[in-house]
């Protein structure tokens, strides 16, 4: 079946496009859900927000890009929604305490995921370190170096996504790794 016919099929919302839809995206989409939250119960809920989001909206795809470019931007867009809206602030109030003495805070109850597909990390801490930092960069860095280098999209997909051009995509990916290595260079500063 092409791409088109796929679509009309979820126009048409049959339950066998729905299913195909879950088969091709589920794990795909909860590794973003997992870049952007580690943490396995709300990946699994934003997840599950995007396949209900792509099911409800397919009628206004019109089809500009693919298919699989328009469920990430609504994945993405889910998880940073999730994000600004606080409702990971309370497990994820450490994240402002990066720098500061009550780092152990309560870290182990939210980073459930550390062992995410994209990341191989020797020990789990410096995952968790790693995520808390990434979760200070300012969120269009956040966005680009968490779609290159933790679900390991290409620049032109990420320009597709996010729609910006793979100049500012280049751009912030450079600043995103500044800013990670002056966050990274403070937080072992004060925790050595």
């Amino acid at each position: 079946m092409t791409e088109t016919e796929f679509i009309e099929q979820l126009k048409n919302q049959t339950s066998a496009a729905y299913g195909k839809l879950l088969e091709d995206f589920q794990q795909k989409v909860f590794g973003t859900c997992l870049s952007f939250v580690p943490n396995k119960q709300d990946a699994e809920d934003i997840a599950q927000e995007v396949f209900v989001e792509v099911f409800n909206s397919i009628n206004k795809f019109k089809g500009q890009s693919k298919l699989s470019t328009w469920i990430y931007r609504i994945a993405t867009n889910k998880c940073l929604e999730f994000i600004r809206k606080g409702k990971a602030k309370k497990r994820f109030a450490f994240l402002q305490s990066l720098s500061g003495n009550d780092y152990n805070l309560d870290k182990a109850s939210y980073f459930t995921e550390i062992n995410h597909p994209g990341l191989v990390m020797e020990q789990k801490e410096t995952s968790e370190t790693l995520f808390l930092a990434i979760n200070k960069l300012p969120e269009a860095q956040r966005i680009v170096f968490t779609l290159n280098k933790i679900d390991d999209k290409s620049y032109k997909e990420i320009s597709e996504i996010t729609k910006k051009s793979i100049g500012s995509i280049e751009s912030l990916l450079f600043r995103a790794k500044k800013n990670l290595q002056i966050i990274l260079k403070e937080f072992y500063k004060n925790h050595n």
